[in-house]
């Protein structure tokens, strides 16, 4: 019993030194942030920044692009990108390749995505899936693509942004989904650039929410959804399921953590570590929840997520 005790304890200790372990000269090394109008782009562009990185961050509108440069100092950079658009990802591309030089990209953190996608599968159309997984999977391979060989030269690091709906399906619609293609290009990605140096590591946060976030924009989205749906899809889940649906949705946007810092402290050991881990899962409910039931047996992990949710009118279970 002891023995195994102090095997435990040793193992901890073990691990809070590589933990600890932090390069040096980080002040001389770029990073290249999507997302950073709001939410944790922009939480870590401003963090990086304090420690004296080379931030260059890109926003979606110039008005964000304006309020990041306002509260950082003069040595961070923006520009405006939109996944989404390939003309966009290589024209910023450009542009990073132009200011790096000779030095390589360091850091690359494909955090922009879309989440105002949460809804039944039978609710959504093609042109809902794809939007969604146009930004968060498509765009981040476009970005990662055309930035690799700066990336390759400094022998740097990508720290992707999944989910916990990376590792279970949490709701229908084109986020889990997309989350789940990050998952396996992490993978595929880690174990192609490894010869070159480059480590990989993948953010796989809980429920977190920005203080400018609300439920008021998942809630447009599914009564936008429910009013397109067909007469006949509508009688098969009900008035009731929809507004069940519904109250849960604005819940559980609501209940979403603030303390953003715990998912940026994350991305941050991922650049500066001399041994990133290869998945960060911040958040309790990600650590306590979400990750031990994805790996249940299909009939338990189902009933767990089933419980309390809405049944459809003609259910006939």
């Amino acid at each position: 019993m002891w023995f195994l005790l102090f095997l435990v304890v040793l193992l901890l200790l073990y691990r809070w030194y590589i933990q600890s372990q932090i390069l040096e000269n980080l002040a001389g090394k770029y990073v290249f942030i999507t997302g950073c109008d709001s939410g944790f782009g922009n939480v870590l562009a401003k963090q990086l920044d304090k420690r004296g990185m080379k931030v260059l961050a890109s926003c979606l509108t110039d008005k964000g692009a304006e309020n990041l440069k306002n509260e950082a100092s003069s040595q961070l950079q923006t520009v405006i990108l939109d996944v989404a658009d390939g003309e966009s990802v290589i024209s910023a591309a450009k542009w990073v390749t132009n200011i790096v030089g000779d030095h390589g990209l360091w850091g690359l953190v494909n955090n922009a995505g879309f989440g105002i996608a949460f809804a039944p599968n039978a609710w959504q159309t093609r042109a809902d899936f794809a939007k969604v997984l146009n930004i968060n999977l498509v765009g981040l391979y476009d970005v990662t693509l055309n930035l690799l060989p700066l990336i390759i030269k400094a022998r740097g690091r990508i720290v992707n942004v999944s989910s916990c709906g990376g590792r279970l399906a949490v709701a229908g619609g084109g986020y889990c989904p997309s989350k789940f293609g990050v998952e396996a290009l992490s993978d595929s990605l880690r174990r192609e650039l490894r010869d070159f140096g480059v480590k990989i590591s993948i953010i796989e946060p809980g429920s977190f929410r920005t203080e400018m976030a609300t439920a008021e924009p998942h809630l447009k989205n599914i009564e936008h959804l429910w009013s397109n749906l067909s007469k006949e899809m509508k009688a098969y889940f009900g008035e009731q399921y929809y507004n069940q649906y519904s109250q849960g949705l604005a819940s559980l946007v609501g209940n979403g953590s603030l303390q953003l810092y715990h998912v940026t402290d994350c991305m941050e050991h991922a650049l500066t570590a001399v041994h990133p881990w290869t998945r960060y899962s911040p958040g309790w409910d990600c650590k306590f929840y979400h990750l031990p039931v994805s790996y249940l047996p299909t009939v338990l992990s189902d009933y767990l997520m089933c419980r309390s949710s809405p049944r459809p009118a003609q259910a006939v279970m």
